[in-house]
């Protein structure tokens, strides 16, 4: 018996457009991610994805077993990342039989005053502050080490207790105030005055650019764990892996403004 060749009828629901990624960009954005930053970087290699329009709006993202395993990701961390997606508007997740993680219809976008305000308040552009926060306190956490503040001294009380104030913030504007006045410590405990200023400037661009996304909960609790493995090489006198240590923070951080604003 031949099959039918009758119409859908005119209320049934059709199902979901998945998402079609084609060529080299795809294996591309959907590598395996760092171990280290994977939470942030997976933020990022979605948001490049729909940014670039490999995703296309209203289109499914790949299955949750799919993706976590392309990524190298855990579930958890996968779902993490698009809960984090979710709160800044660029995808939401349907349920029943066509459910699924779809990219909004309509995506997020600064309005015209913020990006003046943006570029006003920073004066350059992300890639620029990035790059020069990077050398900046990088060299500042090894300067730091290498000074080797004897555990009890004025300089390690005072890292340990703005470590210790930043981990105990209550709330986003007070962690990102704390979070700076951590940075800032790490850069006083080299011991010199034009490196502390220099990270101070950068840090203000910084904070213009991170007062332009959500805050996550899972990057402030990450960025703990980052920042006590400074604290702890720099007390240790261990240059090398103070160096290292805040390169994998501030890398972390880039993926995040990278993904939510390049």
């Amino acid at each position: 018996m031949p099959k039918s060749t009758a119409s859908r009828p005119s209320g049934a629901r059709r199902p979901p457009t998945p998402l079609v990624l084609v060529t080299r960009a795809e294996d591309a954005l959907f590598r395996p991610v760092r171990a280290g930053n994977a939470f942030e970087e997976t933020v990022e290699r979605l948001l490049t994805a729909i940014k670039l329009g490999l995703a296309e709006p209203g289109s499914r993202l790949p299955a949750e077993r799919e993706l976590a395993e392309r990524l190298n990701v855990s579930r958890v961390t996968l779902r993490e990342a698009i809960r984090a997606l979710q709160h800044g508007g660029y995808v939401e997740s349907r349920r029943g039989r066509y459910g699924g993680t779809f990219v909004n219809a309509v995506l997020p976008t600064l309005s015209k005053t913020a990006a003046r305000r943006l570029t006003k308040q920073t004066g350059h552009d992300l890639d620029d502050t990035l790059t020069l926060r990077a050398a900046l306190e990088s060299g500042a956490a090894e300067a730091a080490a290498a000074a080797a503040p004897a555990p009890g001294s004025p300089d390690a009380a005072a890292l340990v207790a703005c470590f210790e104030e930043c981990a105990g913030a209550g709330d986003v504007p007070e962690y990102r105030r704390l979070d700076s006045r951590f940075h800032l410590a790490v850069a006083e405990t080299a011991g010199s005055p034009s490196l502390t200023a220099a990270v101070a400037q950068v840090r203000m661009r910084v904070n213009g650019f991170l007062d332009a996304i959500p805050v996550l909960e899972r990057n402030v609790a990450h960025s703990e764990h980052q920042h006590a493995d400074i604290v702890s090489a720099i007390l240790a006198g261990d240059p090398e892996g103070a160096r290292r240590a805040m390169a994998e923070h501030l890398s972390a951080t880039a993926a995040l403004l990278r993904g939510f604003l390049a």
